[in-house]
């Protein structure tokens, strides 16, 4: 183990002798803090060591938040304006439906807003047509921005955000998430004379802001505490970012849930590369806040707080080696992307976090949420590099990122397995789960939990894990899996799969079963992410920036992972050795194989245009590995074509789906050489003698197939990894049959990347 472990019956304690430099979960350990555990358990109820890692992907969620801020440095409004929409453009990539934006007007206190709905190209021509004048020139300021997708309240100019506390603007938010008690605030602030604008979560949040800043009659709290009395009252998971004719060049942001970054650009070198968080006191901590409630009296009013106590280690002013303030700027987002042009020194905040920005200078702050009083220890967060190119989140040659993707797997798939796969060894490697592999082992059951893209490709890889691992398997949808109470227990293994790491309904699934001391796993890709820091250990999938909605990268790269799993899970079986020797030869085929695929597209995309084109149905058809397949490729067709799509188990095919088959139904099915070849042949008797004429997925060099049947061909792998190949012509099936009715692939209606509400 890296880690050696020192304990006795009521001593604690864990002595970090040698890291170990394969620790891939989540790339580089930046900082590990000691927590306590019950060695006597053999599944600890909480993990034996937490290791907080360096995010170097961008998370993805449901709206975009971009601020900027300089100091010291003389900006004009047409490059801030231009640096904005920017911010803008590079997180609209998930289907925004709306894009707005607040900035400082000529007049002090003034705040100008420009708002529309549709894409940020329609923001960008609205400013164009505006008398705003571009030319004045500022050396501080800070501007908010955001793109919108529609959770309370339909898209709308008047639903926009930045969202404002009154007609004078006092204070403005931008938010991503969801306030699950604005109604009760709504309500309240109605009753208290605050008049409503918009449909939307968000001004509930900006006019309890103005509420608690009139409250305090001295006027002396600051903008931090400001928003830490704000964040108190609220509930739910969100970011925000917090701008006030108060408070003029501050701005404040928050996290509860969702996730938020701050670059930071500089001409010198900093003088330190990290930033203190700041603590409440306990005398503050003493002082009852009363709760904004539903009020037994029309008098009932919220008390403000005193200000707190603040205990702080060193306050970080950035300034240069020579101990001067510099020309500074900071960039707000809730994705990397959207930073990554402008500098790639970035901060990455903790849920409860607040962070205040002023006068060049950065604090961090904590909201206090403990109620036992304990005193929290000090902390910092380090200032990172990102590892990602401006290029990995460009279009580059191609037409969409969506098609990008779907050529990018050949190698995606290759930094799936790098460092992890010895093909000349057939030695598997996965550093992040080497210190719990001894307990997966002897797990009673593995649990996978998962939404979307996700579950199916757990459901692909449920069928090697029983083989392999001879540990029953469940695969679940995370949000059935909390409807229905699941029992949980200790010797479980949970795994929780999730491209982002942010999915809501996953995170809670996540934590039910932290609840019942289950071993926790987490498959992600975003570094840094909820999933991946609230696990005990897991895999990185190391997919690269996803910037189209499809999730094609995704799934294949989860499928690989996941594979890996099963196969360093079971390799203390020597029975197994010659089966899990052919899966890493396929493996190591796998790339060239995929190129191949890809090499088809040409007649995929006929195919699209001519006998798919006018149906309005679709059914996809597979037994074994290829019923996940199906079930991918119509999500697929679904979500980006619009076309009514179903992923059919072949051996159901007699239990109703039969009705559906005439001549006029399309049907794709998926007869690929495993061992359930002949019952899949079965099946397509069955339609074929209904008049159905199905295109069949099938191996290059199979005679079987009927003369005169239309085929996709695929190169022929191993049972388990046959879905790898078979999906990559649906991803281009759906694809060709978006653009062939002039829909755009890159931003599909009702969609977001990780659905961060329940």
């Amino acid at each position: 183990m890296p880690f050696a472990v020192s304990a006795t019956t009521n001593l604690f304690g864990i002595i970090c002798r040698t890291l170990n430099p394969e620790l891939e979960y989540l790339n580089r350990v930046v900082q590990v803090l000691f927590l306590f555990t019950d060695l006597d358990n053999a599944l600890p109820r909480q993990p034996l060591f937490y290791i907080r890692f360096t995010p170097v992907y961008s998370s993805i969620t449901m709206c975009g938040i971009f601020g900027y801020c300089n100091f010291l440095k003389e900006k004009d409004r047409k490059e801030i304006l231009e640096i904005l929409c920017t911010g803008l453009a590079r997180q609209e990539y998930r289907g925004y439906d709306s894009a707005g934006l607040g900035i400082d007007g000529d007049k002090p206190g003034e705040i100008v807003f420009f708002k529309e709905v549709g894409k940020v190209a329609g923001l960008r021509q609205r400013i164009s047509e505006s008398s705003i004048d571009t030319t004045q020139s500022v050396m501080s300021q800070v501007s908010i921005a955001h793109t919108r997708w529609a959770t309370h309240g339909p898209p709308s100019v008047i639903n926009c955000h930045p969202l404002r506390s009154d007609v004078n603007n006092e204070f403005i938010v931008v938010h991503n998430g969801i306030v699950t008690n604005a109604t009760a605030l709504r309500q309240v602030l109605q009753k208290r004379g605050f008049k409503f604008e918009s449909d939307t979560d968000t001004e509930a949040v900006a006019i309890l802001t103005k509420y608690v800043y009139d409250s305090r009659h001295d006027k002396r709290m600051t903008f931090t505490a400001l928003v830490k009395t704000v964040l108190k009252e609220l509930e739910g998971s969100f970011a925000l970012v917090f701008k006030s004719i108060h408070f003029p060049n501050e701005i404040v942001t928050a996290r509860r849930g969702s996730p938020l970054l701050i670059g930071v650009k500089t001409e010198k070198k900093l003088k330190v590369d990290f930033v203190d968080v700041e603590f409440a006191g306990a005398e503050a901590d003493t002082k009852a806040v009363e709760s904004l409630v539903v009020p037994t009296s029309p008098t009932s009013r919220l008390a403000p707080p005193s200000l707190p106590k603040v205990s702080r280690r060193q306050s970080r002013n950035f300034m240069s080696e020579d101990g001067m303030p510099q020309p500074i700027e900071f960039f707000i987002a809730s994705d990397a992307s959207a930073i990554v042009e402008h500098t790639k020194r970035v901060l990455y905040l903790e849920d409860d976090d607040i962070a205040h920005i002023a006068e060049g200078q950065l604090h961090i702050h904590r909201l206090r949420r403990d109620e036992s009083g304990k005193a929290e220890m000090p902390a910092i967060r380090n200032i990172e590099t990102l590892e990602i190119e401006i290029a990995e989140i460009m279009k580059g040659k191609f037409d969409h990122f969506m098609q990008k993707e779907i050529y990018e797997q050949p190698e995606s798939v290759v930094n799936t397995m790098r460092g992890r796969v010895n093909f000349d060894d057939y030695k598997i490697t996965l550093g992040g789960l080497r210190a719990y592999l001894h307990i997966m082992r002897r797990g009673r059951r593995i649990v996978f939990c998962a939404c979307g893209t996700s579950y199916h490709s757990a459901l692909a890889t449920r069928a090697i894990f029983e083989e392999l691992t001879e540990i029953p398997v469940s695969v679940e949808l995370a949000s059935d899996f909390l409807d229905r109470k699941t029992p949980i227990f200790r010797d479980d293994i949970c795994v929780f799969v999730s491209q982002s790491g942010e999915t809501a309904d996953t995170i809670l699934a996540l934590r039910y079963c932290l609840e019942r001391g289950a071993l926790c796993v987490g498959v992600v890709n975003t570094v840094g992410s909820t999933i991946s820091r609230e696990t005990h250990c897991g895999i990185h999938i190391n997919a690269g920036p996803e910037v189209g909605v499809a999730s094609t990268k995704a799934y294949t790269s989860q499928y690989i992972a996941l594979m890996l799993m099963a196969l360093q899970l079971s390799e203390d079986r020597i029975s197994f050795t010659e089966r899990r020797n052919q899966i890493i030869d396929g493996l190591r085929a796998l790339p060239a194989q995929i190129k191949s695929v890809l090499e088809n597209d040409k007649s995929l995309r006929e195919l699209a245009n001519s006998v798919l084109a006018n149906s309005r149905s679709l059914l996809l058809m597979g037994r074994g590995y290829q019923h996940a397949t199906c079930l991918e490729g119509a999500l697929k067709i679904k979500e980006i074509s619009y076309m009514h799509s179903e992923g059919i188990l072949a051996g159901e095919l007699k239990h109703g789906p039969l009705a559906l088959i005439d001549e006029n139904m399309p049907v794709i099915i998926i007869m690929t050489q495993d061992s359930l070849y002949p019952k899949v042949q079965s099946a397509f008797e069955q339609i074929t003698a209904r008049k159905a004429q199905p295109i069949v997925v099938c191996n290059e060099g199979d005679t079987g197939i009927k003369a005169g049947v239309k085929t996709i061909r695929v190169p022929r792998t191993m049972d388990c990894l046959q879905g790898l190949l078979n999906i990559i012509p649906l991803q281009l099936l759906s694809y060709h049959l978006a653009i062939k009715n002039g829909f755009d692939v890159d931003f599909p209606r009702n969609l977001a990347k990780s659905v961060t509400t329940e």
